[in-house]
């Protein structure tokens, strides 16, 4: 790569990507930015920021002087990422969709239209790093611990990383303000965005009982006590504490209860009052088809995992498993393995792919 040439950042209307445009523009590129709007409905003004925040990228791109396009995703967003996310939670699994849009629209549907803009590269705020080889790319750490995505960008693909720039990858976040400050950037002191855009502020399951049917049901203790009632397994996920409504239950203690189990044939949700129950602790789990970034490691060699982000890595070895799956043994139990979420794998610094998971062992029934 070569400063000159023409790059494209993705313009969200927060502080990372204005951040990351300008450290492209000190570097010598040919800097363009782009607005993408991912979801649209017509309730959805109340509680998504997609107006405000192409105000915001309009008012960043004006002060750092630079092209700014606007591209709509809604309808690859709902069909390859939404559609999704409804099936799995219909599944009654937890799916991560930050995962599927990096894919499928910010690496794709982005990369795509910026190709046809005439950009060789493109560049967001993601807080990672890449190392462009001659004949391959590796997705690497960022160097702020705390904020690393590489989690989130495990999927990708040889095509989608080669034109790949992060900007941020070798700074830490508080650099990033100051940096922003210092620039006069209108959104230096925004705060930054959580969650996704179609759920926004609302409740998530006010949001999620639009589009699927829920079917209540006992709250069970792994013994079969009845301790409450559930609103539909798919508002639950596993180690969750807040929220399950459970009060004081005769013969047990005045202490927190968490989610364990889902019995999704019998639609019970088993939950307990040990946040390390043997239910939730797993030694082993299998994943579906491993997606590699450049090549799969060699059998039986130590890798390092992370099951969620900002989860510190840990120690497993990788073995087959049902199919085109994989078998995943951890040095050290893992606390709530979420079917359906997804596990990345790393080599030292290198992200080296991933998968998402599909069935877990557990303390209460060890893998083989």
């Amino acid at each position: 790569m070569s400063a000159g040439e023409r790059v494209i950042v993705g313009l969200s209307g927060g502080v990372d990507s204005a951040v990351a445009a300008s450290r492209l523009i000190e570097a010598g590129y040919r800097v363009e930015a782009l607005f993408m709007k991912n979801w649209e409905d017509d309730d959805d003004a109340e509680y998504c920021a997609a107006e405000d925040d192409y105000r915001m990228a309009c008012e960043v791109a004006a002060t750092l002087e630079i092209p700014l396009h606007k591209a709509n995703f809604a309808e690859d967003y709902r069909q390859r990422v939404f559609a999704r996310f409804l099936h799995e939670y219909e599944a009654g699994r937890t799916p991560n969709p930050d995962i599927l849009c990096n894919r499928e629209i910010k690496f794709r549907s982005f990369l795509d239209h910026a190709r046809a803009l005439g950009a060789r590269w493109i560049a967001t705020g993601h807080y990672a790093r890449v190392r462009h080889h001659p004949d391959y790319s590796e997705l690497c750490l960022a160097a702020d611990a705390n904020k690393d995505q590489t989690y989130f960008l495990h999927t990708l693909t040889q095509e989608q990383l080669r034109p790949a720039l992060f900007p941020l990858g070798d700074i830490p976040k508080q650099e990033v303000r100051e940096r922003a400050r210092e620039l006069g950037l209108p959104n230096h002191a925004r705060k930054d965005s959580t969650g996704i855009c179609f759920i926004g502020e609302r409740r998530f399951r006010d949001f999620l009982a639009q589009y699927l049917r829920a079917a209540a049901g006992a709250m069970q203790t792994p013994e079969g006590q009845v301790v409450g009632q559930h609103q539909g397994l798919m508002f639950y996920t596993l180690g969750q504490r807040q929220g399950l409504g459970i009060g004081g239950v005769d013969g047990f203690a005045e202490a927190p209860w968490y989610v364990v189990d889902k019995d999704i044939r019998h639609n019970r949700l088993i939950v307990a009052q040990d946040p390390q129950h043997p239910l939730l602790m797993s030694p082993a789990l299998t994943t579906e088809a491993v997606h590699w970034i450049h090549r799969p490691p060699e059998s039986g060699e130590p890798l390092l995992a992370r099951l969620r982000h900002r989860q510190p890595l840990q120690w497993c070895r990788l073995g087959p498993g049902d199919g085109a799956g994989s078998q995943v043994v951890f040095d050290t139990p893992q606390r709530a393995a979420t079917p359906g979420q997804s596990i990345a794998f790393y080599r030292e610094d290198v992200c080296l792919g991933g998968g998402v998971i599909a069935r877990r062992n557990t303390l209460a029934e060890p893998a083989p």
